[in-house]
């Protein structure tokens, strides 16, 4: 049975696909097991076109890339990776739909990644009535605030830090991830930051990697 990680947020440019092809090509990395990665984004399909690159590559691995453009393909998707997969990894699309409550049911671990800005905080209060349906559905559901393109030092994100706390009532993940270049610069050659040279967004991704280790309660990284 695979260990399903959803990545979840209603705003378009949040950096879903950006965290769902780094974390799955880190697992994929570091360890013998198999890994899903689900691009519900579809037409834009960046996690797919991230997939396709790698695979031109040879950096794929032992990773199967798959799509699904509803909820309904979704279901059937995660049924068939379910059986010979270790972990799936779902990169749900910016919008409220069936597709969107489905991976939240679906996943044993949601990260709703939110940049330090007053708009993507607005979007993720509009999340919370599906994270809701949801736990009605499947009352485990573990959706968790990961902070993404997150300036620590900077007033205005330790301000929405604490907002975030205040109106969203979901838990935060400790590792956030900044805003580095790194991030799209890995991306458009099919890698992720943990195979590219800018030592900061590695160790970013690493202790993020850990920290799903530790909830999840599975071992994948290396050491």
């Amino acid at each position: 049975m695979a260990h399903i990680i959803g990545i979840i947020q209603v705003k378009g440019g949040a950096g879903r696909s950006t965290i769902a092809t780094n974390l799955a090509g880190l697992i994929a990395a570091n360890s013998s097991k198999r890994v899903a990665l689900v691009d519900c984004d579809m037409p834009q399909g960046t996690s797919a076109s991230w997939g396709m690159i790698r695979r031109g590559d040879d950096l794929l691995g032992d990773m199967t890339i798959v799509t699904a453009a509803n909820h309904v393909e979704l279901v059937e998707k995660v049924q068939q990776l379910d059986a010979d997969h270790d972990f799936i990894v779902i990169d749900a699309p910016p919008r409220i739909a069936e597709i969107t409550k489905a991976a939240l049911i679906l996943s044993q671990l949601c990260l709703v990644p939110v940049g330090a800005s007053a708009p993507e905080l607005w979007a993720t209060s509009d999340l919370l009535p599906t994270i809701a349906a949801a736990k009605a559905h499947r009352p485990e559901v573990d959706a968790r605030i990961l902070w993404n393109r997150f300036r620590a030092t900077t007033k205005s994100a330790i301000e929405l830090s604490e907002a975030a706390k205040a109106e969203l009532k979901l838990k935060e993940l400790s590792s956030r991830l900044g805003y580095r270049v790194a991030y799209s610069d890995a991306m458009a050659r099919g890698m992720t930051v943990a195979e590219w040279s800018d030592k900061a967004a590695k160790a970013e991704l690493v202790a993020l990697g850990k920290e799903v280790e530790k909830i999840l309660r599975v071992k994948f990284l290396k050491g």
